[in-house]
């Protein structure tokens, strides 16, 4: 009778034991709709967003930094516009701007924006460039320096090129940090995603952020990348300087976001329970042998 109360003691604790697995496998379980991308809206609380898609040309902005390169057939006229570029090619020079990955001497090829909206290109002077798209200041440079030049060469064609460089954006996620280089014009928020390794398990794809600040004013655009309709809405391309912000399912502080550690932690968990309950017997036949005796 004793052994049979103390075998009931025993399974009831290691039932209850047992029951605290269940916040693990709930915590480690996440279901398709929560992280599947391109769902169809109204359906499993995705919503719909109106077709605003307009993709327009990037604006210069104070403080951006541009790489503008002069071509011509006299090379007298392309070293009166061009720093020199000992043991380097444009377009190495190029490839170095644009990725990124560059020290301050590189800022000897670019040219600030600045406070007044111009840059300050050599021989001509300060150009206006904010609020203007690369092409339109492309083509505003090749007829100042056309003018310029007129006179001094026969070799009137002359082409310039115009790249913004430093184009970068941030993602603050469930995963961790980083700031990105825009590689080309255009570049979508799955891109930008990618790029960052993609949104976490537990990461909220319901409540994307987007902080984007134009002119002084800083803006923060919400919302659900799960949604189809996001490819024709105002938040499908990034800018310059973004930072995209995602935080983490709210009930989700304690993180298990694979399968191998979602195992490890029940495997562990399990072998802890049978240490216990093993514990637990030995102490109990201990108990009902001392009673016996």
């Amino acid at each position: 009778m004793k052994n049979d109360n103390s075998n009931l003691i025993i399974m009831r604790f290691f039932k209850k034991y047992l029951f605290l697995l269940l916040p693990l496998l709930m915590a480690s379980c996440v279901t398709s709709r929560r992280v599947n991308l391109m769902q169809e809206p109204g359906k499993n609380h995705i919503p719909q967003y109106t077709d605003t898609l307009s993709y327009e040309d990037y604006q210069m902005r104070i403080g951006d930094r541009l790489y503008i390169y002069v071509y011509s057939v006299d090379e007298r006229i392309s070293s009166m516009f061009n720093a020199s570029s000992t043991g380097s090619s444009s377009a190495q020079i190029r490839s170095q701007l644009m990725s990124g990955r560059t020290t301050g001497s590189y800022d000897l090829y670019t040219y600030l924006v600045q406070e007044d909206g111009t840059i300050d290109f050599p021989m001509v002077g300060h150009i206006p460039v904010r609020g203007k798209t690369t092409r339109e200041i492309k083509h505003a440079l090749e007829d100042t320096l056309s003018t310029y030049v007129h006179g001094y060469t026969e070799h009137k064609l002359l082409s310039v090129e115009v790249n913004i460089v430093q184009r970068m954006f941030s993602v603050i996620s469930d995963r961790g940090s980083g700031t990105f280089t825009l590689q080309k014009e255009k570049v979508t928020i799955f891109e930008a995603l990618a790029m960052a390794g993609d949104i976490g398990d537990f990461g909220d794809r319901s409540k994307v952020r987007i902080v984007r600040e134009k002119e002084g004013v800083t803006d923060v655009k919400v919302f659900d990348v799960r949604s189809k309709d996001i490819i024709n809405s105002e938040f499908y391309y990034i800018e310059p300087n973004d930072v995209i912000y995602i935080q983490r399912i709210k009930g989700q502080s304690f993180g298990i976001n694979s399968v191998t550690t979602t195992i490890s932690v029940v495997a562990t968990t399990l072998a802890f329970g049978g240490f216990v309950y093993g514990l637990v017997v030995r102490i109990m036949d201990s108990v009902n042998n001392h009673n016996n005796e």
